[in-house]
């Protein structure tokens, strides 16, 4: 490689690890794995190091990934001493050669210790006077954001240290916020059934839990906290590990795992113990943290510009399991979709029992030549249920079955149909097949929609006892049918007879959106209700004004005709207005901070430091329009990470002007 290749490579790489760093730190949201960005960070390393002209101090080589958000929603503060990070290892070989390190740079005798991996995000907690004083993120190892009104709401950071312990004046120790497979399961069922993008995995949940604007939020999202690396201004060990000792007897979650080893022998064992273990724990953990364990040792060997070197990590593999395919449900949801559920010999994965996965469709079946009886691959991805990754040929046996997708509804029989251009097969007959009628309800009940509380369980119940066929029926019911649920008492009737009457003071667009209508988003139910203003207006409308309408093309439109040409839909609202819903809208109601993005369409795509709900409520206070889809009427083009390619390509080809979400903030702060 010559220079001028070198000097590309260098600037391609530089470019691509700062976007990999802001995806991880700030967007919580990665896209390639540890070990590729450490082999793109490795490359980049050597490069530098043959063409030491080209290798500048601001380098992602250089400096730690930081989790500061452009936008500062937190006041940002000063580390008192840098928050650094680790190097990573992928072998023993390299642990070995870590331990090789440390013996040319120390004539001291030394050993190691050895802790879990906490898969999460940094924390550094500020004691002083025996009381938490303040808590930052790593940031970018100099400044951090300080998120102390957050940590304080996780239950095992204490807010005070034990009394008649002998903790210092003042101190700081440094952790890991992560977040239970427990949690992360159950906050991903609720982002699902509020038809949000689930978090991929615990350590961007418990980043992004971290960093919410309402402390109390953070609460119910199940974080937890383990200590391990104690900061004070006078000594108060001589090892790492009675540091850790001292900080638990004050009070301090450390972890109980943490193990003094002689050699890389015994460090051998610890992390080979620990890569079957750690499947059986209730937490992620991705590798162990390797660190000299004597902190004049410590002292002595220092840092590199970015990490300590009397400390690496050693990561682990990826888990996936392996297990065999048994049979394949079919599944029918609110919107007639069919999705396959593959059944699964049980196997353990990521610390809980897996015995379903999804299967997405038919094609995707297909593609990847899946049989009844193979052995596959799963992993546990952003779903709610694990997925399959590929099947494992070399296992296939003579006793496996070609799947044979369903040609009609597997419950109610109507034959499926599949449109061209979707991946997915769907029920038709939506008005009286009873998974679509009770996927009807708990859309209906969603948070985003009408808020009624109650759950799927509820609408189960209320349905197979014949007191709800249709959404109007809510309304009717009477306390008393209420009391015949199963576990049912006086305040869980009152209480849900209670959210009915508030959800009759829901605005029409979310009452529009409640309603189910097939390609009716949130979006497109703001778009509707902004343009008809009424539900008597949209049910008239012809073909030509639906059209006209900003985001509505030939689907939605054909399905808005089909849905108020059916007496059936006319005669369920007829009476839902009758209860006193709002079926029109409430322009006085509505609130405006600015007019600076008046005139303006803007359609966001991708994931943001804040969430989508935010970032469409930030366009709409400032007067703009949040459009769904790319067309000749959109201003701006918002794209975050993992933003979807058709909409960029569609965007670049109609030349609009696509900005990043720094870029979109700079414009509503013109204002200012």
């Amino acid at each position: 490689m010559n220079k001028k290749e070198a000097r590309a490579r260098i600037t391609e790489l530089t470019s691509e690890l700062e976007r990999h760093n802001y995806n991880y730190y700030v967007l919580s949201a990665p896209e390639i794995t540890d070990f590729q960005y450490d082999l793109l960070m490795m490359e980049l390393q050597e490069l530098e190091k043959r063409f030491p002209e080209y290798a500048v101090s601001t380098s992602p080589t250089q400096k730690v990934g930081s989790d500061l958000a452009p936008t500062a929603q937190f006041e940002q503060l000063p580390h008192k001493y840098p928050m650094l990070s680790l190097s990573n290892s992928y072998s023993m070989d390299e642990v070995a050669a870590f331990s090789g390190r440390v013996s040319k740079g120390t004539d001291l005798p030394f050993t190691f210790s050895c802790e879990l991996k906490f898969d999460g995000t940094a924390i550094c907690l500020t004691y002083k006077h025996g009381k938490l004083f303040r808590a930052l993120t790593r940031g970018d190892g100099t400044v951090g954001d300080d998120v102390t009104r957050n940590v304080m709401q996780i239950p095992s950071i204490p807010h005070t240290l034990k009394e008649g312990t002998n903790y210092p004046d003042e101190f700081e120790i440094r952790g890991e916020i992560y977040m239970p497979y427990k949690a992360f399961d159950k906050l991903n069922r609720q982002r699902e059934l509020d038809e949000e993008q689930p978090f991929a995995n615990p350590r961007n949940a418990a980043s992004g839990s971290l960093k919410l604007l309402d402390p109390k939020s953070v609460r119910g999202r199940g974080l937890e906290c383990t200590l391990y690396h104690l900061i004070t201004q006078e000594p108060v060990a001589q090892t790492h590990i009675e540091s850790l000792h001292l900080a638990s007897s004050w009070g301090l979650p450390v972890s109980e795992h943490a193990k003094e080893c002689r050699n890389v022998e015994e460090v051998e064992q610890y992390i080979t113990y620990w890569d079957t273990r750690r499947k059986e724990l209730p937490y992620a953990t991705d590798g162990i943290v390797i660190k000299v364990n004597q902190l004049p040792v410590q002292t002595s060997l220092g840092y590199t510009a970015k990490s300590p070197r009397w400390a690496t990590a050693y990561k682990f593999k990826p888990e996936e399991a392996l297990t065999k395919l048994l049979s394949i449900d079919y599944q029918v949801g609110r919107t007639g979709a069919i999705t396959p559920v593959a059944n699964l010999e049980p196997v353990q994965l990521s610390g809980t029992k897996v015995k379903r996965a999804s299967l997405h469709n038919s094609e995707q079946i297909k593609l990847m030549d899946i049989h009844i009886g193979d052995y596959v691959y799963v992993e546990k991805g952003g779903e709610i249920i694990p997925k399959i990754t590929r099947v494992a040929l070399e296992e296939r046996g003579f006793d496996i079955v070609p799947v044979e997708f369903p040609v009609c509804c597997p419950v109610c029989g109507t034959p499926l149909v599949k449109d061209e251009e979707e991946a997915k097969h769907f029920c038709p007959n939506s008005d009286f097949c009873p998974p679509q009628i009770k996927g009807k309800f708990i859309h209906f009940i969603g948070r985003k929609a009408m808020d009624i509380n109650a759950g799927e369980a509820t609408v189960e119940q209320l349905y197979n006892k014949g007191y709800i066929n249709v959404l109007s029926d809510l309304y009717k019911l009477t306390r008393e049918q209420l009391l015949t649920l199963d576990k049912w008492k006086e305040k869980s009737a009152d209480n849900f007879l209670k959210s009915l009457e508030e959800s009759k003071k829901v605005p029409f667009e979310r009452v529009l959106f409640a309603l189910g209508i097939r390609y009716v988003g949130e979006t497109t139910a703001k778009n509707l209700a902004s343009e008809f203003k009424s539900i008597d207006a949209i049910a008239s409308a012809t073909r030509e004004q639906l059209l006209a309408t900003e985001e509505v093309g030939e689907k939605l439109a054909d399905s808005l005709l089909s849905y108020f040409a059916d007496d059936r839909h006319l005669s369920t609202i007829k009476e839902l207005k009758e209860t006193g819903l709002q079926m029109e809208i409430d322009l006085s109601k509505k609130v405006i901070e600015s007019e600076i993005l008046k005139g303006k369409t803007i359609v966001i795509s991708g994931n943001f430091s804040i969430s989508r709900d935010e970032m469409k409520a930030l366009i709409e206070r400032n007067s703009g329009k949040v459009g769904s889809s790319i067309s000749g009427n959109t201003t701006y083009m918002v794209a975050g990470d993992k933003c979807g390619p058709s909409k960029l390509e569609k965007a670049t080809k109609l030349g609009i002007e696509i900005i990043s979400e720094e870029e979109f903030i700079k414009i509503l702060n013109k204002q200012n």
